[in-house]
């Protein structure tokens, strides 16, 4: 065997062995203030989660490198009691391109506020999918197939269902003197956490909205190259929708976090529509967010 051809045959057998993965997250931690922890811990931690992220293959499906869904984590360190425990907010990011364009949708626009967590430096992350070994790997597991499960929605009709139930086996297998601890894995923990985040997506009636997320994105953005009035129209009929189970289903996570994603990508899409479609989507929109309203005041 010439060198040349073993080379090639090396080449092959890698690329075919390689996993396929399908994050390409963007991480950052922050600390303003450290009261007693080294900054280089963090720093440690940082590129740790990166690799976590990244390195991991989190489905079966293959992925090219371009279509790896792209987004980030900022983790902004509030407290640290000590060392090595330490009280964060996590800023959850992701995006997904529109087809014939350069433009990236966003669709995953969310914070975990006053997240607990203990790190010790060289400490692995673990894809904790099917048990629990600590606090910080089962989040940032969770947030991975709430990352996946979110994008798999937008390309086909509740794609997103069998990521978004390993979600819930996370939650499921953490222990009660966790979830005690961190109220956010836990139904009484607050309408605005981890447990209500998959509880309201798994929700029947949130269903129309999941299903209008998908009619947004592949019939609506998609489409808009080809046909912008028709694409328009889908548009505000998921917008609609989303509007629907906001009145069902009051107060819904998923429904606020619709809103917070892409209230500026439905202004720029509608800002110079006729006013009847602006009054229409003004009117939905004020409904779900009514603190946000003024954000779209160019459509009222």
């Amino acid at each position: 065997m010439t060198r040349s051809l073993f080379t090639c045959l090396i080449i092959l057998f890698l690329k075919i062995s390689l996993p396929a993965q399908e994050l390409t997250m963007d991480v950052q931690i922050t600390f303003p203030a450290l009261k007693t922890a080294d900054p280089k811990t963090l720093k440690t931690l940082e590129k740790a989660i990166g690799e976590f992220f990244n390195n991991t293959q989190w489905t079966n499906d293959d992925f090219e490198k371009e279509e790896r869904i792209e987004g980030s984590i900022q983790i902004n360190i509030k407290n640290d009691p000590s060392a090595n425990s330490f009280i964060a907010d996590i800023y959850v990011n992701t995006g997904r391109p529109v087809y014939m364009s350069n433009y990236t949708s966003p669709v995953l626009n969310h914070v975990d506020k006053d997240v607990s967590f203990n790190y010790e430096p060289l400490t692995p992350i673990l894809n904790n999918r099917n048990n629990f070994t600590d606090n910080l790997s089962s989040i940032l597991t969770f947030y991975a197939y709430v990352i996946l499960g979110y994008d798999y929605d937008t390309f086909s009709p509740s794609g997103g269902d069998p990521y978004f139930k390993i979600a819930q086996d996370i939650i499921n297998n953490v222990p009660a003197n966790v979830s005690s601890a961190d109220r956010s894995w836990a139904a009484l923990g607050g309408e605005r956490n981890r447990y209500w985040l998959i509880e309201n997506i798994l929700n029947p009636r949130v269903k129309i909205m999941r299903q209008a997320i998908y009619d947004y994105h592949r019939n609506g953005l998609d489409k808009m190259h080809n046909d912008i009035s028709r694409s328009k129209a889908i548009v505000l009929s998921a917008v609609k929708s989303v509007g629907q189970v906001s009145n069902t289903y009051r107060n819904a996570m998923v429904v606020q976090m619709f809103s917070n994603a892409k209230r500026q990508e439905i202004l720029e899409i509608f800002k110079n529509s006729v006013k009847s479609e602006q009054r229409q989507v003004y009117n939905v929109m004020a409904a779900i967010d009514p603190s946000q309203a003024d954000l779209l005041r160019e459509l009222r």
